[in-house]
């Protein structure tokens, strides 16, 4: 299974700045003037132009919002560096929202890119998640 990471944005070129800068990813593959594929992490990332105000499907009322909105899904990035990455993501845009926590794992900083989407660094320590499983 291959997974894909579909992002959507209101603003391409504002996008790709910011993803390119903010976490050392290139461009890939353009699709028209509506999609681009990013490479560089484990997984291609594809910014989506979706404009606000839309429905993302024919199953929910709820509209497209640019501004900063919760979801239960969300990225992480693992960097060797959390605090290097912070100051980058911040530079290229980025929102801090929690500061750089350590704990026995890892450190981890909570941001929001520009598009109001939340995502996290972390940066392993140790044995990494391994410090803290069980079974």
């Amino acid at each position: 299974m291959q997974l894909l990471v579909n992002i959507d944005v209101d603003d391409l070129a504002r996008a790709i700045s910011f993803y390119c800068s903010a976490f050392d990813l290139t461009v890939g593959r353009r699709f028209g003037v509506d999609g681009v594929e990013l490479l560089g992490a484990s997984s291609a990332i594809y910014l989506l132009v979706k404009a606000e105000g839309s429905t993302p499907s024919t199953f929910t009322s709820q509209k497209r919002t640019y501004g900063r909105h919760w979801s239960p899904v969300h990225l992480d990035y693992v960097v060797p560096d959390v605090e290097s990455a912070l100051q980058r993501a911040i530079s290229a845009g980025a929102t801090l929202e929690k500061p750089v926590q350590t704990f026995k794992w890892g450190s981890i900083a909570l941001l929001a890119d520009p598009f109001g989407h939340g995502f996290c660094l972390l940066q392993f320590l140790g044995k990494g998640y391994d410090e803290i499983a069980q079974g």
